[in-house]
């Protein structure tokens, strides 16, 4: 990694119950779904290891791991970078999220109890909360939300693929709810998905589901699409 300007600070890695592998992966796994560690850059082990005073084969660990989530690309003679998503690419994840999304809808409502959708709701007052105020937490309320969404779908072949999307899938929310006014869209496109689901009406969720995806898609790809927003990859 390259950080010879400081732009990344990592916080002290031990002394909590996560095994150190983990509590590494979630530090870095952070920095680049936070921006501190662009599109592009070098995660330079030595560098890394000097960071979080951890061994070269934790680091290993963690990038491999990264590199499976499709947040890090290893290159021939160059070694690893932070991925560089294109527009071809995105455009796919969305689609598949969709999809995926689509059927956890409607599995929610197939199985849910009346306790999670209780939940189900609340998670949505405290991400309408959240976008409603401005606040950085907005994207952590939009993750619980997903986490209700998709623990009540009680499908583990249907979570096992989301999960390898997730990290992904993250780093294009940010783009999109980066976009003026988009924060607030969302807030109205998932009311209408909260409201489906409450009635359990099973049509006009996945409609209210495959809307919100669509335009979220829109709105991240135009972003994406603007100069100087999809990072090149550094120079060795």
């Amino acid at each position: 990694m390259t950080v010879d300007d400081g732009t990344w600070s990592p916080p002290p890695i031990g002394r909590v119950a996560a095994p150190l592998r983990d509590q590494v992966l979630e530090v870095v796994r952070q920095g680049i779904l936070d921006s501190r560690l662009r599109p592009g850059q070098r995660l330079v082990e030595r560098e890394l290891m000097e960071q979080l005073g951890v061994s070269r084969a934790t680091v290993r660990e963690v990038i491999a791991r990264l590199a499976s989530e499709g947040l890090v690309t290893n290159i021939p003679q160059r070694g690893a970078i932070v991925a560089v998503l294109t527009g071809e690419e995105a455009a796919d994840i969305y689609e598949m999220r969709a999809s995926l999304e689509v059927l956890a809808t409607q599995r929610f409502i197939e199985r849910v109890t009346p306790v999670q959708v209780a939940e189900l709701r609340a998670a949505f007052d405290g991400f309408a909360a959240a976008a409603e105020d401005g606040s950085l937490d907005q994207l952590a309320a939009k993750d619980a939300f997903y986490r209700v969404l998709f623990d009540g779908a009680a499908s583990a072949p249907l979570t096992q693929v989301i999960t390898m999307l997730q990290s992904r899938v993250r780093l294009l929310r940010r783009t999109s709810l980066s976009a003026p006014g988009r924060a607030r869209e969302t807030v109205g496109e998932l009311r209408v998905l909260v409201e489906a689901i409450e009635a359990k009406d099973s049509e006009a969720a996945a409609e209210a589901c495959a809307r919100h995806v669509r335009n979220a898609a829109r709105t991240a790809l135009a972003r994406m699409a603007e100069p100087g927003t999809t990072a090149r990859p550094e120079r060795a």
